[in-house]
């Protein structure tokens, strides 16, 4: 599985990384940056989803 994070959508709401903090990050101005390239660690695929699952602006999406 691999994570795609639209900075477009992203406003900054946090939900992403309090839920999944190994795989998002915030820059210094509070939106969401992806800190894993490639293949999401099976040990976190479920936060993973859980992430893109609570994005209110549908910025993170998930490809098998």
């Amino acid at each position: 599985m691999r994570i795609k994070l639209d900075n477009e959508k992203c406003q900054g709401h946090g939900r992403c990384y309090a839920l999944a903090p190994d795989l998002f990050d915030a820059d210094d101005e509070g939106y969401a940056v992806l800190l894993v390239s490639g293949d999401v660690p099976a040990d976190q695929e479920a936060l993973a989803t859980l992430a893109a699952d609570n994005c209110p602006e549908y910025a993170i999406t998930i490809e098998a």
